[in-house]
Protein backbone atom coordinates (compact mmCIF):
# COMPACT_ATOMS: atom_id res chain seq x y z
CA UNK A 1 0.00 0.00 0.00
CA UNK A 2 1.23 3.39 -0.82
CA UNK A 3 2.38 5.59 2.01
CA UNK A 4 0.00 8.43 1.39
CA UNK A 5 -3.03 6.11 1.33
CA UNK A 6 -2.00 4.51 4.71
CA UNK A 7 -1.66 7.92 6.33
CA UNK A 8 -5.11 8.91 5.17
CA UNK A 9 -6.66 5.75 6.59
CA UNK A 10 -4.99 6.31 10.00
CA UNK A 11 -6.24 9.85 10.09
CA UNK A 12 -9.79 8.74 9.34
CA UNK A 13 -9.66 6.05 12.01
CA UNK A 14 -8.51 8.54 14.61
CA UNK A 15 -11.34 10.90 13.68
CA UNK A 16 -13.96 8.18 13.96
CA UNK A 17 -12.60 7.04 17.36
CA UNK A 18 -12.77 10.56 18.60
CA UNK A 19 -16.39 10.82 17.52
CA UNK A 20 -17.37 7.50 19.22
CA UNK A 21 -15.81 8.27 22.68
CA UNK A 22 -18.44 10.10 24.79
CA UNK A 23 -17.71 13.49 26.22
CA UNK A 24 -17.25 13.43 30.10
CA UNK A 25 -18.44 16.32 32.30
CA UNK A 26 -16.36 18.10 34.90
CA UNK A 27 -18.82 17.26 37.83
CA UNK A 28 -18.32 14.14 40.17
CA UNK A 29 -21.08 11.51 40.35
CA UNK A 30 -22.63 10.78 43.91
CA UNK A 31 -22.73 7.08 44.69
CA UNK A 32 -25.46 5.73 47.27
CA UNK A 33 -24.19 3.05 49.68
CA UNK A 34 -27.14 1.19 51.36
CA UNK A 35 -25.02 -0.66 53.90
CA UNK A 36 -23.34 2.54 55.10
CA UNK A 37 -26.72 4.26 55.38
CA UNK A 38 -28.16 1.43 57.48
CA UNK A 39 -25.16 1.51 59.80
CA UNK A 40 -25.58 5.26 60.34
CA UNK A 41 -29.28 4.85 61.14
CA UNK A 42 -28.52 2.07 63.64
CA UNK A 43 -25.87 4.19 65.34
CA UNK A 44 -28.29 7.12 65.65
CA UNK A 45 -31.01 4.85 67.15
CA UNK A 46 -28.59 3.46 69.72
CA UNK A 47 -27.48 6.94 70.69
CA UNK A 48 -31.10 8.04 71.12
CA UNK A 49 -31.84 4.99 73.27
CA UNK A 50 -28.88 5.80 75.53
CA UNK A 51 -30.15 9.35 75.95
CA UNK A 52 -33.62 8.05 76.83
CA UNK A 53 -32.12 5.67 79.38
CA UNK A 54 -30.20 8.50 81.00
CA UNK A 55 -33.35 10.64 81.15
CA UNK A 56 -35.28 7.76 82.75
CA UNK A 57 -32.50 7.22 85.29
CA UNK A 58 -32.59 10.89 86.25
CA UNK A 59 -36.37 10.75 86.61
CA UNK A 60 -36.10 7.67 88.84
CA UNK A 61 -33.54 9.38 91.04
CA UNK A 62 -35.75 12.46 91.32
CA UNK A 63 -38.73 10.26 92.26
CA UNK A 64 -36.63 8.40 94.82
CA UNK A 65 -35.51 11.66 96.44
CA UNK A 66 -39.11 12.85 96.54
CA UNK A 67 -40.21 9.63 98.24
CA UNK A 68 -37.37 9.86 100.71
CA UNK A 69 -38.43 13.40 101.57
CA UNK A 70 -41.99 12.17 102.15
CA UNK A 71 -40.82 9.30 104.34
CA UNK A 72 -38.75 11.72 106.45
CA UNK A 73 -41.54 14.27 106.80
CA UNK A 74 -42.69 14.66 110.41
CA UNK A 75 -46.31 14.44 111.51
CA UNK A 76 -47.69 17.90 112.32
CA UNK A 77 -49.78 16.58 115.22
CA UNK A 78 -48.89 15.45 118.72
CA UNK A 79 -51.21 14.04 121.37
CA UNK A 80 -48.48 13.68 124.01
CA UNK A 81 -49.46 16.78 125.96
CA UNK A 82 -53.13 15.77 126.11
CA UNK A 83 -52.27 12.22 127.18
CA UNK A 84 -49.84 13.52 129.80
CA UNK A 85 -52.41 15.93 131.26
CA UNK A 86 -54.97 13.13 131.57
CA UNK A 87 -52.52 10.91 133.42
CA UNK A 88 -51.48 13.79 135.69
CA UNK A 89 -55.09 14.36 136.72
CA UNK A 90 -55.43 10.70 137.65
CA UNK A 91 -52.11 10.75 139.51
CA UNK A 92 -53.20 13.82 141.46
CA UNK A 93 -56.37 12.07 142.61
CA UNK A 94 -54.42 8.98 143.59
CA UNK A 95 -52.04 11.08 145.69
CA UNK A 96 -54.99 12.74 147.45
CA UNK A 97 -56.00 9.46 149.07
CA UNK A 98 -56.58 10.06 152.77
CA UNK A 99 -56.05 7.71 155.66
CA UNK A 100 -54.42 4.69 154.08
CA UNK A 101 -52.66 6.21 151.07
CA UNK A 102 -50.94 4.56 148.12
CA UNK A 103 -47.61 4.55 149.91
CA UNK A 104 -46.08 1.50 151.56
CA UNK A 105 -44.66 3.24 154.64
CA UNK A 106 -47.79 5.27 155.42
CA UNK A 107 -49.97 2.23 154.74
CA UNK A 108 -48.05 0.10 157.25
CA UNK A 109 -48.35 2.85 159.86
CA UNK A 110 -52.08 3.29 159.31
CA UNK A 111 -52.68 -0.47 159.43
CA UNK A 112 -50.87 -0.80 162.77
CA UNK A 113 -52.95 2.03 164.22
CA UNK A 114 -56.43 1.32 162.84
CA UNK A 115 -56.23 -2.40 162.06
CA UNK A 116 -53.80 -4.09 164.44
CA UNK A 117 -53.04 -7.76 163.97
CA UNK A 118 -54.26 -8.53 167.50
CA UNK A 119 -57.20 -6.83 169.14
CA UNK A 120 -56.29 -4.89 172.27
CA UNK A 121 -58.70 -6.02 174.96
CA UNK A 122 -57.36 -3.41 177.39
CA UNK A 123 -58.99 -0.54 175.51
CA UNK A 124 -61.74 1.32 177.24
CA UNK A 125 -65.24 1.48 175.84
CA UNK A 126 -64.77 5.08 174.73
CA UNK A 127 -61.52 4.12 172.99
CA UNK A 128 -63.28 1.26 171.20
CA UNK A 129 -65.97 3.65 170.00
CA UNK A 130 -63.38 6.21 168.86
CA UNK A 131 -61.45 3.59 166.91
CA UNK A 132 -64.63 2.29 165.31
CA UNK A 133 -65.54 5.82 164.24
CA UNK A 134 -62.05 6.36 162.83
CA UNK A 135 -62.22 3.14 160.84
CA UNK A 136 -65.63 4.08 159.45
CA UNK A 137 -64.29 7.47 158.35
CA UNK A 138 -61.32 5.79 156.67
CA UNK A 139 -63.65 3.46 154.78
CA UNK A 140 -65.90 6.32 153.66
CA UNK A 141 -62.91 8.39 152.51
CA UNK A 142 -61.61 5.45 150.50
CA UNK A 143 -64.91 5.04 148.69
CA UNK A 144 -65.19 8.76 148.02
CA UNK A 145 -61.71 8.78 146.57
CA UNK A 146 -62.57 5.78 144.42
CA UNK A 147 -65.65 7.54 143.06
CA UNK A 148 -63.58 10.61 142.21
CA UNK A 149 -61.05 8.49 140.32
CA UNK A 150 -63.82 6.74 138.45
CA UNK A 151 -65.39 10.08 137.52
CA UNK A 152 -62.06 11.39 136.21
CA UNK A 153 -61.50 8.23 134.18
CA UNK A 154 -64.97 8.62 132.67
CA UNK A 155 -64.13 12.21 131.65
CA UNK A 156 -60.85 11.05 130.13
CA UNK A 157 -62.62 8.37 128.10
CA UNK A 158 -64.91 10.99 126.59
CA UNK A 159 -61.92 13.14 125.64
CA UNK A 160 -60.08 10.09 124.30
CA UNK A 161 -62.89 9.44 121.81
CA UNK A 162 -62.17 12.73 120.01
CA UNK A 163 -58.43 12.16 120.25
CA UNK A 164 -58.76 8.66 118.82
CA UNK A 165 -60.72 10.01 115.84
CA UNK A 166 -58.01 12.59 115.16
CA UNK A 167 -55.19 10.06 115.43
CA UNK A 168 -56.90 7.65 113.05
CA UNK A 169 -57.41 10.50 110.58
CA UNK A 170 -53.74 11.47 110.87
CA UNK A 171 -52.68 7.87 110.33
CA UNK A 172 -54.85 7.44 107.24
CA UNK A 173 -53.58 10.68 105.67
CA UNK A 174 -49.91 10.01 106.42
CA UNK A 175 -47.69 10.39 103.35
CA UNK A 176 -44.51 8.70 104.55
CA UNK A 177 -43.22 5.97 106.82
CA UNK A 178 -42.14 8.46 109.50
CA UNK A 179 -45.61 9.97 109.70
CA UNK A 180 -47.17 6.50 109.81
CA UNK A 181 -44.78 5.47 112.57
CA UNK A 182 -45.46 8.61 114.61
CA UNK A 183 -49.23 8.24 114.26
CA UNK A 184 -48.98 4.58 115.27
CA UNK A 185 -46.85 5.42 118.29
CA UNK A 186 -49.42 7.98 119.44
CA UNK A 187 -52.20 5.42 119.06
CA UNK A 188 -50.18 2.98 121.16
CA UNK A 189 -49.57 5.71 123.76
CA UNK A 190 -53.30 6.41 123.94
CA UNK A 191 -54.06 2.72 124.42
CA UNK A 192 -51.36 2.45 127.11
CA UNK A 193 -52.76 5.46 128.93
CA UNK A 194 -56.22 3.93 128.97
CA UNK A 195 -54.85 0.68 130.38
CA UNK A 196 -52.90 2.54 133.07
CA UNK A 197 -55.88 4.61 134.18
CA UNK A 198 -58.01 1.46 134.36
CA UNK A 199 -55.34 -0.12 136.58
CA UNK A 200 -55.35 2.95 138.82
CA UNK A 201 -59.13 2.88 139.04
CA UNK A 202 -59.00 -0.80 139.99
CA UNK A 203 -56.32 -0.06 142.60
CA UNK A 204 -58.54 2.61 144.15
CA UNK A 205 -61.52 0.24 144.16
CA UNK A 206 -59.54 -2.64 145.67
CA UNK A 207 -58.15 -0.28 148.31
CA UNK A 208 -61.63 0.82 149.33
CA UNK A 209 -62.88 -2.79 149.45
CA UNK A 210 -59.87 -3.90 151.51
CA UNK A 211 -60.35 -1.09 154.03
CA UNK A 212 -64.05 -1.88 154.35
CA UNK A 213 -63.37 -5.58 154.91
CA UNK A 214 -60.73 -4.78 157.50
CA UNK A 215 -63.15 -2.37 159.23
CA UNK A 216 -65.83 -5.02 159.42
CA UNK A 217 -63.39 -7.50 160.89
CA UNK A 218 -62.19 -5.04 163.53
CA UNK A 219 -65.77 -4.06 164.37
CA UNK A 220 -66.61 -7.73 164.91
CA UNK A 221 -63.67 -8.05 167.32
CA UNK A 222 -64.77 -4.89 169.11
CA UNK A 223 -68.35 -6.17 169.33
CA UNK A 224 -67.17 -9.42 170.86
CA UNK A 225 -65.17 -7.49 173.44
CA UNK A 226 -68.09 -5.24 174.33
CA UNK A 227 -70.33 -8.29 174.63
CA UNK A 228 -67.81 -9.99 176.91
CA UNK A 229 -67.62 -6.94 179.09
CA UNK A 230 -71.40 -6.58 179.21
CA UNK A 231 -71.89 -10.18 180.21
CA UNK A 232 -68.99 -10.10 182.61
CA UNK A 233 -67.35 -13.01 184.38
CA UNK A 234 -69.27 -16.25 184.78
CA UNK A 235 -68.87 -16.34 188.60
CA UNK A 236 -71.20 -13.43 189.14
CA UNK A 237 -74.05 -15.62 187.96
CA UNK A 238 -73.17 -18.43 190.36
CA UNK A 239 -75.67 -18.85 193.27
CA UNK A 240 -74.34 -19.16 196.76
Amino acid sequence: MKPHILAAMLAATALVGTAIVPMTTAHAITVFDPSNYAQNVLTAARTLQQINNQIQALQNQASMLTNMAKHLQRLDFSSLSQITRSMQRIDTLMMQAEGIAFDLESTDSALRTQFPAEFDTALSTSELVAQARSRLQASMKAYRQTLRVQAQVAENVQADADLLTELVSQSQSATGSLQVSQATNQLIALSTKQQLQIQQMMAAQYRADAIEHARQQQDMEAAHERTRRFIGSSHIYTRN
